[in-house]
């Protein structure tokens, strides 16, 4: 909450010292619905937080909301879009660690993944949780490492694709743990969630929101959150640190950016305004219930995050040898 206070007064302070430097573009902004693109479909972790934003944004903007999915290649479609889109500050992108990874493995792709947007603020972040079939004989981490060692190759982790949060995470595991575990990729998150509940792969490192219901129901078994705290919704789960690992540390986060060229002063309202959307109680409760927790920072802080992670996730799939086209 501290985070987010800090941020909405700097935003205010910044937007009172420019007003007079204001381009009448920016002084009627928005002018129209605001739109936020996810680069992916709809019902998972990313599209749920634009959804709860998006709403809460709503308000403080003063004008209709509206979250458009714009699916294909692995979330390049939709990032493509915005950034080919009016500089106006009523389009923004929905980010999240995916981007990063890409932008950091794929040199093709079709915009600057540094140049071609403005960070707008990261909304939200939660930690991601190792889970694993409740059938494997191992129920800490310390057990599974050793079952892996004693049965290199045998076992596999399962992940949403090549290249995807799920895929950097088994690998950050395999080289934190200097274990052989098979990868398999799957085409999203529920069809390899619903192999692992079968037992056709054994482990998974996701999102703590993509996990938690079938953890609740018993169908999965965490164990490891990977964070340097305990999750409130999991407390009895231990830390990476607790459980041996301390590098295993791997946050998913949401955050949202506009169009390079996007006045700063829209940007600065659009941070604002989102911010205040974020601190409504009821914006955070519905987060909390999900296991997520408002982060709501400025800009600079936002593409400062970008940066760290594209730099983070590239020398990991340098090290793994993950190559994507």
């Amino acid at each position: 909450m501290l985070s987010i206070v800090r941020a909405l007064v700097v935003a205010v302070a910044a937007g009172a010292l420019t007003a007079a430097a204001v381009p009448a573009s920016a002084q009627t902004f928005p002018s129209r619905p605001v739109t936020f693109v996810v680069p992916f479909a709809p019902g998972g972790s990313t599209d749920t937080v634009a959804r709860i934003v998006a709403q809460a944004a709503g308000g403080p903007l003063g004008v209709p909301t509206v979250v458009e999915n714009r699916t294909g290649g692995a979330g390049v479609v939709g990032w493509s879009a915005v950034a080919r889109a009016a500089p106006d500050g009523h389009t923004l992108l929905t980010l999240e660690m995916s981007f990063t990874i890409a932008a950091g493995l794929i040199p093709t792709l079709p915009f600057d993944p540094r140049k071609g947007f403005v960070q707008v603020t990261t909304a939200v972040e939660n930690p991601h949780v190792m889970v694993v079939n409740p059938d494997l004989p191992a129920k800490t981490v310390a057990e599974l490492i050793a079952l892996l060692k004693a049965n290199p190759g045998k076992y596999f982790f399962g992940s949403g694709g090549n290249g995807t949060n799920t895929h950097m995470g088994g690998e950050l595991f395999k080289s934190l743990a200097g274990v052989d575990l098979v990868h398999v990729p799957y085409r999203g998150a529920g069809a390899v969630l619903q192999d692992l509940v079968a037992g056709q792969v054994q482990v998974l490192v996701t999102s703590l929101p993509t996990a938690l219901p079938l953890i609740q129901s018993g169908k999965l078994r965490p164990l490891m959150v990977a964070a340097a705290k305990r999750s409130p919704v999991l407390p009895e789960v231990p830390t990476a640190a607790e459980a041996g690992l301390p590098g295993m540390v791997m946050n998913f986060w949401v955050g949202f950016a506009v169009p390079a060229g996007t006045p700063a002063p829209v940007v600065a309202r659009l941070n604002t305004d989102i911010l205040a959307g974020l601190a409504q109680p009821d914006t955070r409760k519905r987060l909390a219930e999900l296991g997520m927790e408002p982060v709501g920072n400025t800009p600079a802080e936002a593409e400062a995050l970008i940066e760290s992670e594209i730099a983070r996730w590239s020398a990991i799939a340098k090290a793994a040898n993950i190559k994507m086209q």
